[in-house]
């Protein structure tokens, strides 16, 4: 599913009252404050759903398959989304 699926799906789960800019600027408010709670706090917790958090990888060796050359690879700061319970329940 892509971002217009998605959109296409909100429209349909809100009913009638929602047209298909409301539900765009749902889903873009809801990413947004993702975004925002992420860069304020590092953490975002959405119970039943999952969490996003800022993970900060080490630097690290690592080789070049190509040339099988040993490479640097310098630390990183990346986003880890952990799965809630209930939503890996209903994947099962």
């Amino acid at each position: 599913m892509n971002k217009s699926e998605l959109i296409d799906e909100i429209q349909k789960l809100s009913g009638s009252d929602c047209s298909k800019t409301c539900a765009e600027q749902a889903l873009n408010s809801v990413l947004r404050a993702i975004v925002n709670g992420i860069k304020k706090t590092g953490s975002v917790q959405l119970i039943g759903f999952g969490t996003f958090s800022v993970v900060k990888r080490a630097a690290r060796s690592g080789v070049n398959p190509r040339t099988k050359e040993k490479i640097r690879i310098p630390a990183s700061t990346s986003i880890k989304f952990k799965v809630g319970t209930k939503f890996k329940d209903v994947v099962k």
